[in-house]
């Protein structure tokens, strides 16, 4: 399907219930859609469109999809619109597992791990109808893949001018590397990305970095602006697909950069770096919703398929492009003791390791930045996140991206 097609209505083709997913292609890969039909005996349509389209399009387009797959930081905004509907808990076979790994994951000793929203913020629908972590018998959404992202730098073109540097958010806005950095055009993430990268070199203070104020942004912007009209931003992505093109020509050497842009960067054989900056990781949790407009036979088709992605292969796969699932006793049966190894471990890998698509990515004694699933996890210095004043930063995001 053409990204921005809508879909067909909802139909039942030949017995076998047809279940459309809207979400990214962070998520919605060709493998997991063909195994999931033959595991499910369902016939499944994935929308997969840039993170704004998707978010927008759960807002306000709810008869269009019948599973929304993408991130917590998204939900507060889709929920509030009343295009999804509460999960109930006793649906979800291995919930309990869940929660216990989602609150150890997240938090140390009670307190949350990292500036910004965590994914317990949006957890539970709250006897008042709002998101909150107080539990309750239902969720807004089923806690799923999930990890900690940073930038990509291409080594033999950036490192030389850092030599002997920790690794730094800073990099994305070092004057030094002017003309070969890209962001992510996203006002929530890109915007995050820069956050950090200003704070790291002290050009711009914030008492929460994980909830900007309106004089904070406006700050933020027009230092960005400055930086833009100096020639140090080469481009902006806004796909997977991208990223990874921009990286792959040599255009960018520096950028915002997701684990699927990384891998398939390392399947083509370009020695790109991803950073694990002094200053601790950006993290953030993907997560499942169903729309509000799904009843019967199809609601029980949108609860298999979630609880199918906590079954354990689909968890392998993800692992395989870096993310890890929400259920990782199921993920380890699915994955070979050398995977698991340097996916959740961060030990060396003893063998080649291939991605989803069966090519190579990983070589023999490579290690992953960053260390453990463990380690990672405890290194988040600011999650992905919907502010209070997320509809201005988003026009100031605009007014940067055209300027």
């Amino acid at each position: 399907m053409e990204n921005g097609a809508l879909p067909s209505p909802q139909v039942n083709t030949r017995g076998r219930q047809v279940l459309r997913v809207l979400g990214t292609k962070v998520t919605l890969l060709e493998e997991i859609r063909r195994r999931a039909e033959r595991d499910l005996g369902l016939s499944l349509e994935f929308i997969a469109l840039d993170g704004i389209a998707a978010q927008q399009r759960a807002a306000t387009q709810p008869s269009s999809f019948d599973v929304y797959d993408q991130w917590y930081h998204n939900l507060d905004i889709v929920w509030s619109s009343g295009a999804i509907q509460p999960l109930r808990i006793s649906r979800i076979p291995r919930w309990e597992q869940i929660r216990h790994q989602l609150t150890a994951a997240v938090t140390r000793d009670g307190q949350p791990i990292g500036k910004g929203d965590t994914p317990l913020k949006y957890l539970y629908v709250q006897p008042d109808k709002r998101l909150g972590r107080s539990p309750t018998d239902h969720v807004a959404a089923l806690p799923g893949v999930h990890n900690v992202d940073a930038f990509g730098y291409l080594g033999g073109t950036i490192a030389p001018h850092l030599a002997g540097e920790p690794e730094s958010w800073g990099w994305l806005l070092d004057r030094r590397c002017r003309g070969r950095v890209a962001l992510v055009d996203d006002p929530a993430i890109g915007a995050a990305d820069a956050a950090l990268a200003a704070q790291a070199l002290g050009l711009v203070t914030f008492k929460d970095i994980g909830n900007l104020a309106i004089d904070e942004i406006d700050a933020l912007i027009r230092l960005l602006i400055l930086k833009k009209k100096a020639g140090h931003f080469r481009t902006f992505w806004s796909s997977i697909d991208q990223a990874t093109s921009i990286m792959e020509s040599g255009e960018v050497a520096i950028a915002s950069l997701w684990t699927p842009s990384l891998t398939a960067l390392w399947s083509h054989g370009v020695a790109v770096q991803y950073a694990a900056p002094k200053e601790g990781y950006r993290g953030w949790h993907g997560c499942m919703a169903v729309s509000v407009n799904v009843r019967g036979a199809a609601l029980d088709a949108a609860y298999d398929y979630l609880n199918w992605w906590l079954s354990g292969w689909p968890g392998a796969m993800m692992a395989r492009q870096g993310y890890y699932m929400a259920a990782q006793e199921t993920v380890l049966d699915h994955l070979s003791p050398d995977e698991w190894d340097y996916w959740y471990l961060g030990k060396p890998a003893s063998t080649d390791l291939c991605g989803p698509d069966g090519t190579v990515i990983v070589r023999r004694g490579a290690v992953r930045n960053g260390g453990s699933y463990w380690e990672r996890l405890s290194r988040i210095s600011l999650w992905n996140s919907s502010i209070d004043e997320h509809n201005y930063l988003v026009r100031r995001w605009a007014q940067f991206i055209a300027a």
